[in-house]
């Protein structure tokens, strides 16, 4: 479904009342995280090779480990899987979501010990242990205010550049607790805006960039007293995006216009050798927007001088399909592919697991599959009524976190297990490898393997195909069959024997 136009139709959300929180209380924490989400320990160090995670549909079976498997020397029962460490392919540098002002605020507004519950189920083994997160550069539409970084800024002062008090106060204190539990964190900044005098409007929502030397040389210095203003809180700013979905301009939130020779020429001429002249190791990702529209990154990697600064390509899921990076992957093969937002919302009529075997399906395995060093969802936790945010502030108004948060509750949604079938058990360093199939695919099942430091392998399998599937895996000498249920999903973890 077309996220943009789901933004433009939907109803303004608005905060939630007391009267509503004191009705839903007690339902919400009966599905509290305390669900059967995750399961014990690793069963491969308690005597079996390889540990089984699951989910069923139609069941209380999620991300649940199950018995595991030890090799056999039997032979191979159905359609066989060859795993093939000799074909190493991109790193994954992780799977998250985005930490928005909303998140934050709900998050700094739980007691200590529940939010440490919380950011330990999201971001350590003892959860799904995500190590990839967005973070929004100012104002979006899920924010509790409308602000830059530098709003009282000229094309020649920058001098009032700041991390703005409300970004202070939620944001930095629950960025530093996930740091401070997740030593492998990736991070991903993206305005929604530049600073209403960078634009045609003078205006936060809508507008254009201006196309303007000046104004080009000012968003360069943006950046970089960004990634500095962070480094100097002791956070590391990986990459960066020009514009969160630069082709999208509505006047009902923060958006703004950012054509692709604009975009070429700020990467070229101002943000890549500014980053370079102060030693500035944070990524330039470009586009931040749909796979449909990927003639818009193609335009910018036309121009070699621009390409040399650009580290990667972001796409979000909202328009076309991951068939559409097939174009860019044919034109320049060694560009690295990020994926960096899809939400899921009151648009998924389907049942959670149905919900999450879809997004598994059509978007994470394809994916990353094509090469995405990624994957993330958008908001890592709202609350019942998708906010808090500004009142009457237009968007996306039925959009679904990972978590949903009640005061010092949550709720875990299908967001969280379709992460965690990856995030879990590909490792920090880990790459994504190649498999060979001995027969045709069934329809409707999909696989996605991978490499960890260790030598341990991961088989992603999602299963919509209407009947049970048995499949061997096979790694170097060793196999093992398994049959995987209709309407599933489970992650096989095997140990280093090689």
């Amino acid at each position: 479904m077309n996220y943009e136009l789901i933004r433009q139709q939907l109803k303004n959300c608005r905060l939630l009342t007391v009267a509503c929180l004191l009705a839903t209380a007690l339902c919400f924490l009966a599905t509290a995280c305390s669900e059967n989400k995750k399961g014990g320990g690793d069963d491969t160090e308690n005597g079996h090779d390889v540990s089984v995670y699951l989910t069923v549909r139609h069941s209380n079976i999620r991300l649940t480990e199950q018995n595991g498997i030890s090799f056999s020397d039997a032979p191979a029962s159905g359609l066989t899987v060859t795993l093939d460490t000799a074909d190493v392919k991109q790193e994954i540098e992780g799977f998250g979501a985005a930490l928005t002002g909303s998140s934050a605020c709900l998050m700094k507004n739980m007691t200590g010990a529940a939010r440490q519950k919380l950011l330990k189920d999201l971001f350590t083994e003892e959860g799904i242990d995500m190590k990839y997160m967005r973070l929004c550069i100012g104002t979006s539409d899920f924010s509790l205010g409308n602000y830059t970084y530098c709003d009282d800024c000229s094309p020649t002062d920058l001098s009032h550049f700041g991390i703005p008090e409300l970004d202070r106060r939620d944001l930095l204190p629950v960025l530093k607790e996930i740091l401070a539990l997740q030593p492998h964190m990736r991070l991903l900044g993206s305005p929604w805006t530049a600073p209403a005098w960078m634009k045609t409007n003078n205006a936060l929502y809508g507008g254009y960039f201006k196309t303007d030397p000046a104004v080009y040389n000012a968003l360069a210095q943006y950046f970089v007293k960004y990634v500095q203003a962070y480094a100097a809180e002791g956070i590391t700013i990986d990459a960066i995006t020009l514009q969160n979905e630069p082709w999208h301009e509505i006047n009902t939130y923060a958006t703004m216009k950012m054509e692709p020779n604009q975009q070429r020429d700020v990467v070229r001429d101002y943000l890549g050798p500014q980053f370079e002249a102060e030693g500035i190791a944070t990524q330039i990702q470009i586009w931040d927007h749909n796979f449909g529209e990927v003639q818009y990154p193609l335009a910018v990697l036309a121009d070699a001088d621009a390409r040399k600064y650009v580290d990667g390509v972001a796409f979000h899921g909202y328009s076309g399909s991951p068939a559409n990076l097939d174009q860019l992957i044919a034109e320049y093969p060694g560009m690295p592919i990020y994926f960096t937002e899809q939400s899921g919302g009151g648009w998924n009529t389907d049942d959670p697991v149905g919900n999450m075997l879809y997004y598994m399906k059509d978007f994470i395995i394809p994916t990353i599959n094509r090469g995405s060093r990624n994957f993330l969802m958008w908001n890592l936790a709202l609350d019942l009524n998708a906010g808090p945010k500004v009142e009457g502030l237009g968007g996306c108004g039925d959009c679904r976190g990972v978590v949903t948060i009640q005061g010092n509750s949550y709720r875990v949604n299908e967001e969280y297990y379709l992460l965690g079938h990856f995030s879990k058990f590909v490792k920090a360093g880990a790459h994504r490898i190649g498999y060979t199939l001995s027969a045709a695919r069934p329809d409707n099942v999909d696989f996605s393997t991978f490499l960890n430091p260790d030598g341990s392998k991961v088989v992603v399998a999602v299963n919509q195909s209407g009947a049970a599937q048995t499949f061997t895996v096979r790694t170097g000498n060793k196999l093992f069959s398994y049959t995987l249920s209709d309407q599933s999903s489970v992650t096989l973890i095997t140990k280093n024997y090689e």
